[in-house]
């Protein structure tokens, strides 16, 4: 694709199409909320698009307060048989598990299988880890040094992540936070409503009701699926390296930095936030502005792309005060008149305030 088609197929993408786009050309990893009851179709939504557009390979663990640090270790891996290139939990056509809404036909492209004969493990190039939060703290800092060092210690060896590795923790609003040090290493958040749909969930059943009619049928829908060997790929290894080049020879104003740096001291300074603004999200917010660029087609940074990263790095770092904690009680403030004023405010109503208070350049 050429610069000006990567901004056109860029500008058709949805929400959770776009965090990990994003994700993939900064080589972090992303944290995805929405609803309790839509956590299994953003599960399936997402499979759907890491394998479907980008053509790499992932599995799914479904964390709880029973999963073991053994449990989550060989979730991780993918089992090679001699002689194959693919993995042994690949996606598969025909023998589907996940099904459908309101459908007795399966999603095709969703399920994962184990084969015989484990042979030369690996981590998928992306795993999808639902209610991180939930499981215990051993759990969540493997799931920090695999982040950190990426290489994982089975009992028998070490095992390397691929260059492509990408964690997404998909979690329900108002969720218990992850591990401190976790949460800390997560490049940006989302937060989908289950109003936004989920696009390649429902065009995978479409396809499925296309196939249960009959042929004579007047009405024919055109829904193409996308193979796994490469071919129709929407977003091919190549494009994400275009759009990494593209951000790292993208252009950083003094006007622009001191807009930045502005956002970061007013949201530290903010009275309604007691941490979170520390050293590693700033350097996150100075690179999420350069990878939002080139989906632009911009090689420079404009105020607008600034603003937009701060809602996406900051919502799951800041740590909001309690109102015994506000410093204005030391000057004479009364504790119900904290109260009332803390009362509802969240860290995306603390980025606005902070945006709406910080002038920027023209």
């Amino acid at each position: 694709m050429t610069p000006l088609d990567l901004v056109r197929r860029v500008e058709e993408f949805t929400d959770l199409e776009l965090a990990l786009l994003l994700s993939f050309v900064a080589s972090e990893h992303c944290l995805i909320r929405t609803q309790e009851e839509a956590l299994e179709s953003v599960q399936h939504e997402i499979q759907l698009i890491v394998s479907d557009i980008y053509s790499r390979r992932c599995v799914v663990i479904d964390c709880s307060f029973e999963t073991t640090l053994d449990d989550f270790i060989n979730g991780l891996l993918l089992e090679v048989p001699p002689g194959r290139s693919s993995t042994a939990r690949e996606h598969i056509d025909n023998d589907d598990i996940i099904k459908a809404p309101d459908s007795d036909r399966n999603v095709a492209d969703v399920a994962f299988r184990s084969q015989p004969s484990p042979i030369e493990p690996k981590i998928a190039d992306v795993v999808i880890l639902k209610n991180l939060e939930l499981a215990n703290d051993d759990v969540q800092i493997q799931a920090l040094e695999l982040i950190r060092t990426k290489r994982l210690f089975t009992h028998t060896s070490v095992v390397t992540a691929p260059k492509a590795f990408c964690m997404v923790i998909i979690q329900s609003t108002g969720s218990p936070r992850l591990n401190k040090h976790l949460n800390d290493h997560i490049f940006l958040s989302h937060s989908h409503d289950i109003e936004d749909g989920f696009v390649n969930l429902e065009n995978a059943s479409e396809v499925i009701e296309d196939d249960r009619s009959s042929s004579s049928s007047v009405v024919h829908r055109s829904i193409p699926q996308r193979s796994k060997d490469g071919v129709g790929v929407t977003f091919s290894e190549a494009d994400i390296q275009a759009l990494v080049k593209g951000s790292k020879n993208t252009k950083v104003t003094s006007e622009v930095e001191c807009y930045l740096q502005n956002i970061v001291t007013f949201l530290r300074m903010h009275r309604a936030v007691d941490g979170g603004i520390n050293a590693r999200s700033t350097k996150y917010f100075k690179r999420l502005i350069t990878c939002l660029a080139p989906l632009s087609g911009l090689d420079y940074v404009t105020p607008s792309l600034v603003a937009i990263a701060a809602r996406k790095v900051y919502p799951h770092r800041i740590i909001l005060t309690v109102p015994e904690r506000d410093r204005s009680l030391q000057y004479g403030s009364e504790l119900a008149a904290v109260k009332a004023m803390l009362e509802g405010v969240t860290p995306e109503a603390v980025i606005e305030d902070v945006l709406t208070a910080v002038e920027a350049p023209l």
